[in-house]
């Protein structure tokens, strides 16, 4: 999953992007309100961390700019401790959850998870599954009929991109933008090697190749 940090503070931003990482999202960082509008416009992002104290333009202003543009992706929105009109302003302004600093990294992590299910659908479920298949996003592995299967760091990511897009056709391409930051490279032979990986771990019916068009994961759920 590829987010979109916005914050200005430099210590605050290196940590949370080092957790976030770690996590196994791809992110990219910026600090200022004027380029976070472009940005969120322009890149396909699954979700935005957006602090409202920005130079250049208030984050409140951005998020506005964003939802007037019809831009649908979630934004978690961070707040100073004290400030509950800032969160009411920026719920009414769009906002999907906002988080108070200070806050613990935990809460932060269980948050985005929680956005990113409830924006594919899967509103009931503490944990994303889908075609048989429980990831447990803490341990960064799947469960399968009580079975734990290990995953590498990028057998993860590419399986959680998957399991929150069931039965859905995603090019190549597609998959790329969402599973790298702006700043690293692309391969198309890298995907289909970590596809292959997965296939060889959870059964090659998993994930269908359609040819000329990409991948669909879940049809052995069918």
């Amino acid at each position: 999953m590829r987010l979109l940090l916005v914050e200005d503070n430099v210590p605050l931003a290196d940590e949370l992007l080092a957790g976030l990482q770690r996590q196994g999202y791809a992110v990219d960082w910026l600090a200022d309100g004027r380029d976070a509008v472009y940005q969120g416009r322009s890149e396909p992002y699954d979700l935005i961390i957006l602090d409202l104290g920005l130079p250049g333009l208030p984050g409140l202003e951005v998020l506005a700019q964003w939802r007037a543009a019809a831009l649908a992706i979630p934004v978690l929105i961070l707040t100073a401790r004290d400030s509950w009109a800032e969160r009411i302003e920026g719920l009414k302004a769009g906002a999907d959850d906002y988080l108070s600093k200070p806050f613990h990294p935990e809460e932060l992590h269980l948050r985005i998870q929680a956005l990113l299910r409830r924006s594919h659908g899967q509103t009931n479920q503490p944990t994303l599954q889908a075609a048989g298949l429980h990831l447990d996003e803490g341990r960064q592995c799947v469960l399968r009929d009580g079975a734990e299967i290990q995953l590498t760091a990028a057998e993860f990511r590419l399986l959680r991109y998957f399991m929150l897009h069931p039965e859905q056709i995603l090019s190549k391409s597609h998959l790329a933008e969402h599973l790298y930051d702006g700043e690293t490279e692309r391969d198309s032979n890298v995907l289909e090697v970590h596809v292959n990986h997965l296939r060889r771990k959870l059964g090659r019916s998993v994930i269908e190749t359609r040819r000329g068009q990409g991948y669909r994961f879940g049809a052995s759920a069918e």
